[in-house]
Order: structure tokens, then C-alpha cells, then sequence
């Protein structure tokens, strides 16, 4: 006699599922054979036609939860999430998907600086040691010598900066999307991918497409599978998981696009760089885990009814989107993978 699955192990093989699909988007990318900027512009544009084709089979268009405010905060955090995956992906090109991914995962870090730095939120001591542990193990993931900036070839060192400018990018992208209540992670995700349509057009070398062949394949499956299809996984895991389970799937997303990376195309990293892999594992765990702060209210008084806060709710600072989406009306974050994913 065979027992249900309970909710929470569905879960983890939704976003077990989610996160190796992740893994695998470099491979994606290269094999479409298309300039970034084509590869993105084509990867909303099938994203958008498989996340309008399953919000519309659930009937979520109807009461959306959008104001003109809300509209417009995800319209900014498209904008930002577009960028970040063109930069995201011409890292791959000049280092390579083993390295561009690890240097992205600093994600959860920006969120945190961001979020003291635009929106005073508390950067506690114990943070900050973190942040300096991760970016420590960043130069050694990294692999930059001090010849790299001397030298007459910057390619690498530029795939480096592309992927800390994705990153960067995608911090801002959590932090005005978090911002965003009483609409489901589905309809955000949708409203992104949708601004990057017009948005990159002018940026889309259609010409470069002719004879793509078999790349269109590779393109579609961007769209169709590690947009439309990894979202829904993504989402529908996240209201079944607590925050911890959460943070340590999200790693399976960078092993599998290094091993991916070895197995594909021969890349791997080397010995010194493999040891700042765990320094930016423990330094995330321990951000994205952190305890809220307490926070000490000026004013005792409290009306009659009224339950006081006595926390301030801990920054989001996942390395991969989550939403807390039970219900339409509940909070939802950021839409996209890395991931950002990505």
C-alpha cells in the first residue's frame, strides 16, 4: 500500500525539477547559435505566448489584482530582468556557463546591500561578515590575476563584469518586484517577458535568423520550457515550501550547470576557483536564513484590537525567485529564475 505524497515532498520535485531545468539553460543559449540579444528577444516572445496560454487556462486574468502602480512596478522590474539575461548571457560567451553562473548566484548579496542602501533596511553586522565571505569566494571562483588587467585580451574580465551586472540587475528586479502585493507571481512574470518584446526589438538582428535551422528549436524550448514551464514548477513549489528547503534546492540550479558545462562542452573549473564555490554556498545559506530584526516600536500604545508587530520581516534575498502565493490577494515576489534565473 502506497501513501500519498504530502504536500512538501511534491514540492521539492517541482523545484528540484525547476531548478535543473535551470541548470541546463546555458546549454540552451549556445546551441541556438544566436547573438544574445536575439536570444532573449525570442525567449520572451515564446515565454509569453506559454505564460499567456496557462494564466488564461486558469482564469487568472479576471480580477488580476493590478492597479496602475502595481503595472508599473513590474514593467520597471521587466525592464531590469530583460537586461540582466542579455548580460547573463554574453557572460556565457566570454568565460563560460560553469563560471558566468557561479559569479551570478551572488544575487542574494545585492538584494541585501540594495535593500540598506535604497531602502534602509537593516544591514546587521553579522550580514555584512557574510557578504565579504561570498565575495571572497567570488575571486577565487573567478579565477581573475592581476596580468587579466594588464593584458591586451579583457574578454574574460569583461564576462566577469557582465555577470556581476546581471546579478545586479536582478537584485534591483527583486527589490521593486517584492513590492508588489495582491497579484499572482504568474500575472508579474507574464507582464515582464511582455515589456521585453518592444523593449528588445530594436536590438534583434532578424537578418542573423536566416538558415537558424535546428536553433530554432533550442530558442523555442527557452521559451516554451525554462520560462514558461520552469515558472510554473518554480511557483507552484514555493507555496508547498518553508524558506530553508527553499534556499537549499536552489543550488541544485548552479551544480547542474557546471556539471552540465563538463559534460557538454569539456568546462570545468579549476581547483583554486573550485574552492570559493563553498564560501558563496555557506555565505548565501546563512543570508537568505537569517533571523528577522527585532525592531523596538517608539510608541508602546497600541489600539485596542491592533496586534503590534514586534519584527521587521528579513530582506528577500533568495538566489532564485519565491513567491508566498497561497491565494490571488497573497504577496507575491520576484518572477524570474537564476537565478535567475534566470
Amino acid at each position: 500500500m502506497t501513501s500519498k505524497s504530502t504536500p512538501e515532498s511534491k514540492g521539492t520535485a517541482q523545484l528540484t525539477a525547476a531548478m535543473v531545468l535551470s541548470g541546463t539553460l546555458g546549454i540552451f543559449v549556445v546551441e541556438s547559435g544566436a547573438s544574445p540579444f536575439n536570444v532573449v528577444f525570442f525567449r520572451v516572445l515564446f515565454g509569453a505566448l506559454a505564460l499567456c496560454a496557462y494564466v488564461g487556462a486558469r482564469g487568472w486574468f479576471r480580477g488580476h489584482g493590478f492597479t496602475p502602480r502595481k503595472l508599473g512596478l513590474a514593467v520597471l522590474g521587466g525592464v531590469f530582468i530583460v537586461f540582466n539575461w542579455v548580460l547573463l548571457f554574453q557572460s556565457y560567451e566570454n568565460t563560460s556557463i560553469s563560471v558566468a553562473t557561479v559569479v551570478y548566484h551572488t544575487q542574494p548579496f545585492y538584494v541585501v546591500l540594495l535593500g540598506a542602501l535604497l531602502f534602509r533596511e537593516r544591514l546587521t553586522a553579522a550580514k555584512a561578515g557574510w557578504i565579504v565571505v561570498a565575495f571572497a569566494g567570488l575571486i577565487l571562483v573567478s579565477g581573475i590575476r592581476p596580468a587579466d588587467f594588464t593584458g591586451g585580451d579583457t574578454t574574460y574580465l569583461l564576462g566577469i563584469g557582465q555577470a556581476l551586472l546581471a546579478a545586479l540587475l536582478y537584485g534591483l528586479s527583486t527589490l521593486v518586484t517584492k513590492r508588489i502585493t495582491g497579484v499572482r507571481p504568474h500575472l508579474i512574470a507574464l507582464v515582464q517577458v511582455l515589456v521585453g518584446i518592444p523593449l528588445l526589438l530594436p536590438f534583434a538582428d532578424f537578418g542573423a535568423m536566416r538558415g537558424t535551422g535546428a536553433g530554432w528549436g533550442w530558442l523555442a524550448g527557452l521559451g516554451l520550457i525554462h520560462t514558461g514551464l520552469m515558472y510554473v514548477l518554480m511557483y507552484s513549489a514555493y507555496a508547498k515550501l518553508p524558506t530553508a528547503k527553499i534556499a537549499v534546492l536552489a543550488f541544485t540550479y548552479p551544480a547542474v550547470a557546471m556539471v552540465a558545462d563538463w559534460a557538454v562542452y569539456g568546462h570545468h573549473i579549476g581547483l583554486v576557483q573550485a574552492l570559493g564555490v563553498p564560501l558563496i554556498v555557506a555565505a548565501s545559506l546563512k543570508v537568505t536564513l537569517a533571523k528577522p530584526v527585532k525592531v523596538t516600536l517608539a510608541n508602546p500604545v497600541t489600539p485596542v484590537g491592533v496586534k503590534r508587530p514586534t519584527t521587521a520581516p528579513a530582506p528577500a534575498a533568495a538566489p532564485a525567485p519565491r513567491t508566498a502565493a497561497h491565494a490571488p490577494e497573497a504577496a507575491s515576489r520576484p518572477a524570474t529564475p537564476a537565478a535567475s534565473e534566470v
